[in-house]
């Protein structure tokens, strides 16, 4: 099984569903009218942007995340960790940018400013809720969602032009090379030794106060990027899927570094957003 055979479909068999309550519970939601586009001069006719929104139980203004998956698209792997956010106290909501569309071969660097878009409608959505603590909503992504991640936090970035700010971000093995590493909000970055899709060595010079993209990084600005390297992971760890090799790539599966990964998520947002809820 490929990791876009785990996707293909998923969103419309939640639509199917229908049955899942409202209040207090997760549900599928329109976030907007449309996505953005992965090819810009289609960006009349893309259909509505959907997302996964799931919330705790009890009153308040919950502090919120914002998902954003990677280039197979949206799949049980974001709304699992919808639920385990959950769980912490926190309002997710897990954007399916891309639809039915396949990127990874020829448009990563489009779907990543589409996801990097999307981001901001969906903060925007969560912003307008009462139940979200508007001043706390972080921002996380996987890969190409890791990319759009950084993308919709860097000073200056081109995304983040209106009042709406996110107040965290983490990604899973992102593309660091593509970042200047001058970013709004504390960050966390997670990702493998073995990863030879998006190496750790241009993550680490990021959190070094260095980049590949021309720019020299004065180290007394932007925010602090937390980085862990798993020393036997690899692209993909954190998807329980079977070893392959996924357009030359490999993806392999380490539940240690999962589950390390997802505790050290926990304590950063717990750390720079908080996990109680606020008055109504």
């Amino acid at each position: 099984m490929t990791l876009t055979q785990v996707h293909i479909g998923f969103l419309s068999w939640l639509a199917v569903l229908g049955g899942m309550p409202a209040a207090h519970a997760s549900e599928l939601v329109e976030v907007a009218k449309h996505r953005a586009a992965v090819v810009p001069e289609h960006n009349d006719t893309t259909p509505p942007l959907f997302g996964f929104l799931s919330r705790p139980n009890g009153p308040g203004r919950f502090p919120a995340v914002i998902l954003l998956h990677g280039c197979t698209g949206f799949s049980e792997h974001d709304t699992a960790f919808a639920a385990a956010l959950r769980s912490w106290g926190y309002v997710s909501l897990a954007l399916d940018s891309l639809g039915a569309a396949n990127v990874c071969v020829d448009k990563a660097a489009a779907g990543a400013g589409a996801e990097a878009a999307d981001a901001f409608a969906g903060l925007r959505y969560l912003t307008a809720q009462g139940f979200v603590a508007s001043a706390r909503v972080a921002v996380m992504g996987w890969s190409m969602g890791g990319d759009a991640a950084f993308a919709a936090v860097e000073t200056g970035g081109v995304w983040h032009t209106g009042e709406a700010r996110f107040a965290a971000m983490a990604a899973y093995y992102p593309n660091c090379a593509a970042s200047t590493g001058i970013l709004t909000v504390p960050a966390l970055v997670l990702i493998g030794e073995r990863d030879d899709w998006t190496p750790a060595p241009a993550c680490r010079k990021l959190a070094a106060h260095e980049n590949d993209v021309g720019v020299t990084r004065d180290a007394s600005k932007g925010t602090p990027i937390d980085l862990v390297v798993y020393p036997n992971a690899t692209h993909g760890f954190d998807y329980v899927i079977p070893t392959q090799r996924y357009l030359g790539y490999l993806i392999q599966y380490d539940e240690t570094a999962a589950r390390d990964a997802e505790t050290r998520v926990r304590e950063f947002l717990r750390r720079v957003i908080g996990d109680h809820p606020e008055s109504p």
